[in-house]
């Protein structure tokens, strides 16, 4: 795995090794991360990477937030609960000399809880396919105050996601086993 475009192209990230199968470690190809880049780049709507403020739900390796960061984005904040995960994450953020615009929190995703700093107006959710996790953290995020009016947000699961109440879809695409959904938070919108 390595930084597709930005600051830190070509950058490579901590290989995951023998990894933990228990960690359900699933890093998004460098293919379909540079594919799913190039729909928020050049969608209908302006570019939502530079200057975002990011969060990384199910984080595991940070290679979405981290991405993100190297194209323009203000700040990172990664939640993920696997020990496994965190350590590639801060080694990660090592690598790209990032740790002054990013923050990683020992948390379940789908029990966020307040958030008590500025929402995010940008999210990847990524969690580990099959298990109905993504949906049920969407929504503890919007009721925890972490997403933004108008916030884009990226899902990446085993099949297509439909946009909950409250959120617009932009778009969907299949890459092999995964589908990436798009949408925008519209509830608060003005």
């Amino acid at each position: 795995m390595r930084i597709i475009a930005g600051r830190h192209k070509g950058l490579a990230l901590a290989a995951l090794g023998a990894g933990d199968a228990r960690a359900h470690l699933r890093p998004t190809s460098d293919r379909v991360r540079e594919s799913l880049f190039n729909l928020l780049q050049h969608g209908a709507h302006p570019d939502p990477v530079p200057d975002a403020r990011v969060l990384d739900l199910f984080a595991g390796t940070g290679a979405l937030g981290l991405e993100a960061l190297s194209r323009g984005a203000a700040h990172v904040t990664f939640i993920d609960e696997g020990a496994k995960a965190r350590a590639l994450l801060r080694e990660n953020i090592a690598r790209m000399h990032a740790m002054g615009a990013t923050r990683v929190w020992r948390r379940n995703a789908t029990r966020l809880g307040e958030n008590r700093g500025a929402p995010f107006t940008l999210v990847f959710l990524d969690p580990p396919y099959g298990k109905g996790l993504g949906a049920l953290a969407l929504a503890s995020a919007v009721a925890g105050g972490w997403v933004a009016p108008g916030a884009v947000i990226v899902w990446e699961e085993d099949a297509a996601r439909d946009a909950p109440e409250g959120f617009a879809p932009r778009v969907q695409r299949r890459y092999g086993e995964s589908w990436i959904t798009i949408m925008t938070f519209e509830n608060g919108a003005g």
